[in-house]
């Protein structure tokens, strides 16, 4: 894929994301209340919380915040990179990547400051603001840079491992209804910043890194050099003239 093509997919994509995000972040300001299905799916949750569901969840509610996935996003920068020195580069960007993503995305909170269901409904510890869920963006982020980077680096199997890291990405958002700490469009808030927020990191790294650093990808300038010209095959085995 060309440098140019990956920069205004990934563009696009963040653009859109950017956009329904505003919108639902106005709406959760304007209205002061939950939406629509956010008691419905609440209310759910709490009337089906078998002893060895509620385990389940806590254990991969734990998995979205911490340093487990800085260890993952270090993880993907080294999938990501060629060489030793591209290596240390991608992985200082994906942690750059993630802990920018978590400054602003913290801003966001205090600033919507959407209070969270009533702890009488909490199934697990939880602190801080309500919108965009921490664990919803912190996971999607971190899946997200994962599944870029089995794409460019892990042609087989690559389909399979994306599946896996994007289902890890959505279960932890998902464990946060469920266990009671955030409201469904607050998931879907950080879900939709996650996918913003790496939509525009990943643009700004197609144009602004060297040609070739990215796996799988070509400059939009490049051509054939003359040392790699193809060859006219019918001049192959002339001698040259003594």
């Amino acid at each position: 894929m060309r440098r140019g093509d990956l920069g205004d997919l990934a563009g696009s994509v963040g653009l859109g994301a950017w956009t329904a995000f505003g919108v639902l972040t106005m709406t959760v300001i304007g209205n002061g209340k939950p939406l629509y299905g956010d008691e419905d799916l609440l209310s759910w949750s709490v009337g089906h919380r078998p002893d060895v569901v509620v385990a389940l969840a806590r254990g991969l509610t734990a998995t979205g915040t911490g340093v487990i996935p800085y260890v993952l996003c270090a993880l993907a920068g080294i999938i990501a990179g060629r060489t030793l020195r591209r290596r240390a580069v991608t992985v200082a960007l994906c942690l750059g990547c993630l802990g920018a993503g978590q400054a602003v995305r913290y801003g966001v909170m205090e600033f919507v400051a959407r209070p969270r269901p009533s702890r009488a409904e909490w199934s697990t510890h939880a602190s801080g603001w309500a919108f965009p869920s921490g664990h919803a963006s912190t996971a999607a982020l971190t899946a997200g840079l994962l599944v870029i980077a089995v794409y460019f680096r892990a042609p087989r199997g690559r389909t399979v491992l994306a599946l896996v890291f994007g289902c890890w990405g959505a279960l932890v958002g998902l464990t946060r209804v469920y266990l009671g700490v955030h409201w469904f469009t607050d998931v879907v808030g950080g879900w939709l910043f996650a996918t913003g927020w790496l939509g525009m990191c990943l643009c700004a790294a197609t144009w602004l890194l060297p040609a070739g650093f990215i796996a799988g990808t070509t400059h939009p300038d490049q051509e054939p050099t003359e040392d790699h010209a193809p060859q006219d095959p019918g001049r192959r085995g002339r001698a040259r003239p003594a």
